[in-house]
């Protein structure tokens, strides 16, 4: 008679797994979308529609904040606690030979555009 009667414990986590489900649900729909100029213009660039599904551009922004998210969660893990610093992003992405090559490239270019300035300035002020 007692493997008729649902276990009170099932639910209460039944119920526990909706409200939970619907917290994401609220928070995710709520929350200010930080890249979606940008993820249009690239799934245009990677040859997607010019004006992409609103659905397909904040799954793929989740999917980018959950990366980021959990990319910054393990480099403050790796170097100092807290911090995060380049060398913890490369030591992350070394063995990932796309990865390390486009932050190599980013931070080629952004030694190259400093120059750049300092240079700029240097002969502004010089005139």
């Amino acid at each position: 008679m007692s493997a008729n009667t649902p276990d009170p414990q099932d639910q209460f986590d039944q119920f526990d797994d909706d409200e939970s489900e619907q917290q994401l649900e609220t928070t995710s729909s709520s929350r200010k979308r930080l890249f979606s100029k940008e993820l249009r213009c690239m799934m245009y660039g990677f040859g997607d529609d010019q004006n992409p599904y609103t659905e397909s551009v904040d799954f793929l922004e989740d999917l980018v904040i959950e990366f980021i998210t959990e990319t910054t969660h393990r480099a403050m893990e790796v170097g100092r606690p807290g911090r995060v610093q380049v060398e913890d992003i490369i030591f992350l992405v070394r063995k990932d030979a796309r990865k390390y090559a486009r932050v190599k490239d980013l931070l080629t270019m952004n030694e190259e555009l400093k120059k750049a300035r300092k240079a700029f300035d240097e002969v502004k002020y010089a005139e």
